[in-house]
C-alpha cells in the first residue's frame, strides 16, 4: 500500500515564534521527525505542508518534499489538522497521485523514533477495521480526583472520589500530540481522525512532552537528551 507522511508546519506561531524551525538540541525542531520519517523506511514520501518559504527550504534540506504550498485559508490560528491533511491529499490527487496510508506527523514530535512509527503503522496494517492510530499517554493523576479553583475555593470536580484510592480508579488518557496513522479512504469518508474505529498506541510519559511554551520546550530539551544518552 502506497503510504505518506505528511508534516503540517505552517508559519504563523504564536505561543513559541517560528516554533516550527526553531533550533531544538543545535537543530530546527522539525529536522527531528523528518528525519525519523525518513529513516523509518515506511514511507514512500515524506512532505511537509506549509505556508512559509523559510520552513520549506529547511524541511527540503532534511530530505523532505514541499510539492506545493499550503493555502491561506488553511494556514490561519482558526485551520484544523484535517482540512490540512484532505487538501494535502486533494493537491497529490490533482496529479493523479494516491496514497492508501497516510501519518500525520507533527513537526515538533522529537520522541516519534522510526520504530513508533514503524509500530503505528503494523498497528494500523494488522486490522483492515482500524481507521486510525493514534498515540495516547496514560494522565500521571487520576483525574476523577481532580479539582476546582474558583475565587479561591478549592472543591473537588467529583467528590464521590474524596476517600476512593488512586490504585481503584479508572485509567485515564489523553492524546500524545506526535502523530496519527490513518487510512485516506476513511478520512476521506468520514472528515476526521478518531472514529468510532480508532486504535490506541499507548505511550509512556517519558516519551511525551508538550511543545507550548518555554518550559515545555525546556523539558523537551531535557527529556530528549535523556532517551539518547
Amino acid at each position: 500500500m502506497r503510504t505518506l507522511c505528511i508534516i503540517p508546519a505552517r508559519g504563523g506561531s504564536k505561543r513559541i515564534p517560528r516554533k516550527n524551525i526553531r533550533p531544538f538540541l543545535g537543530e530546527p525542531i522539525i529536522t527531528h521527525p523528518i528525519r525519523a520519517a525518513l529513516a523509518a523506511g515506511c514511507f514512500d514520501e515524506v512532505m511537509v505542508s506549509t505556508d512559509d518559504g523559510e520552513i520549506a527550504a529547511v524541511a527540503r534540506a532534511a530530505g523532505a518534499s514541499v510539492p506545493f504550498m499550503r493555502s491561506k485559508e488553511n494556514a490561519s490560528d482558526q485551520a484544523g489538522t484535517v482540512p490540512v491533511l484532505l487538501e494535502v491529499l486533494a493537491g497529490y490527487a490533482a496529479t493523479d497521485r494516491h496514497f492508501e496510508l497516510g501519518c500525520c506527523l507533527y513537526p515538533t514530535a522529537v520522541f516519534a523514533t522510526p520504530a513508533l512509527l514503524q509500530r503505528g503503522r503494523d498497528l494500523l496494517a494488522s486490522d483492515p477495521a482500524t481507521d486510525s492510530v493514534i498515540p495516547v499517554v496514560r494522565y500521571g493523576y487520576p483525574i476523577q480526583r481532580s479539582l476546582r479553583l474558583e475565587n479561591g475555593r478549592v472543591t473537588m470536580r467529583w467528590p464521590e472520589h474524596l476517600l476512593t484510592r488512586s490504585q481503584d480508579l479508572e485509567p485515564a488518557y489523553h492524546d500524545a500530540g506526535q502523530f496519527y496513522w490513518f487510512r485516506t479512504a476513511s478520512l476521506l469518508r468520514e472528515g476526521r481522525l478518531m472514529t468510532a474505529n480508532a486504535r490506541g498506541l499507548e505511550l509512556s510519559e517519558a516519551e511525551v512532552q508538550d511543545v507550548d511554551n518555554e518550559v515545555d520546550w525546556q523539558l523537551a530539551e531535557i527529556k530528549r537528551q535523556r532517551l539518547s544518552a
